[in-house]
């Protein structure tokens, strides 16, 4: 798809989307042979075989279904130009997967194999498996992806404050179990890279646009937690598009470049007061050291100041 757009980074700022992998498992009684994953799979994408000889389609709003690697049944939302859309087009991938889950639990229970089914929207299992909620931007060309990444960071890796899933993390040798902040802030491996399994980055730098290619490009970020409160998916998407926004106008935002922030986001999902120090580079930035809740209070002066002067 090409997408016909004035030359604006106003324009090119708004098109984003949503790729969100789910959990699926059976539950069985005593007397029944537990299904594995793959099984549960089959059964949840025959309705989808049946009628289109695949298991990856398009869907009727434009959105891609399909299975992925690990057996996990996934959504991408087709390309949205508004929150509110996005939204939507999130929430219906949720009815579709569940309708889906439905339908093959019917299926099971009558044919004797599993007591129930569970469909799952979060992002670790209890074996430690990790699986993703992926957000999707159209950015501009003649943005530089690695000083969008640097100016990016210090917001990333604090986002999960206003917007971590949250979990138990189970207990560990000399580390017994506690809520954490984020489901993925443990899963993540470096800061930016063009892996997505084997070294799971903050940001992905894979440049697949979509779109015209000589006018944009996409910026793939795979750190963040999947949401079932709307208001907390809005303000993930919505804060990161204000960032998105300021990068690519060149706003004055301050330097606040992260010293390690592979070693910092795991710090911050684990202090829900958000009073962890961020050792930060440049002697430049307004300070050698900011707690992660003083990070975002100072982004989101920014993007109040930004409102002021931002096209509508």
């Amino acid at each position: 798809m090409t997408f016909h757009r004035p030359q604006s980074p106003v324009y090119a700022r708004r098109i984003m989307g949503i790729e969100t992998e789910y959990g699926i498992t059976a539950l069985s009684e005593p007397s029944q042979r537990h299904l594995t994953p793959d099984e549960v799979a089959r059964e949840l994408f025959r309705p989808v075989v049946d009628k289109h000889q695949a298991t990856n389609i398009f869907t009727d709003n434009a959105s891609r279904l399909y299975l992925d690697v690990g057996s996990h049944p996934e959504i991408a939302t087709g390309e949205c130009d508004s929150l509110t859309q996005l939204l939507n087009y999130e929430r219906a991938g949720d009815a579709i997967v569940n309708d889906l889950a439905v339908q093959a639990e019917s299926t099971l229970q009558n044919m004797g194999l599993a007591k129930s089914l569970i469909l799952f929207k979060n992002n670790v299992d209890s074996q430690g498996n990790s699986y993703g909620c992926h957000e999707n931007y159209l950015i501009s060309r003649h943005m530089v992806l690695r000083d969008i990444s640097r100016k990016l960071m210090p917001f990333m890796i604090t986002r999960q404050l206003i917007c971590g899933a949250g979990m138990v993390a189970p207990e560990k040798t000399n580390s017994p179990a506690r809520f954490v902040l984020s489901q993925r802030a443990d899963q993540v491996w470096e800061g930016v890279s063009s892996a997505t399994t084997r070294s799971r980055p903050i940001i992905n730098t894979r440049d697949e646009p979509h779109g015209d290619s000589s006018r944009f490009r996409r910026m793939h970020v795979i750190v963040g937690d999947s949401n079932m409160a709307e208001p907390t998916f809005a303000l993930k998407v919505g804060s990161t598009l204000l960032m998105l926004e300021m990068i690519e106008a060149n706003f004055d935002l301050p330097n606040l470049e992260v010293e390690d922030p592979i070693a910092h986001i795991r710090e911050i999902a684990l202090d829900l007061t958000g009073q962890t120090p961020v050792q930060l580079v440049d002697d430049s930035a307004p300070a050698s050291q900011m707690t992660a809740l003083e990070i975002q209070t100072l982004l989101c002066q920014c993007a109040e100041k930004w409102l002021e002067h931002r096209p509508d």
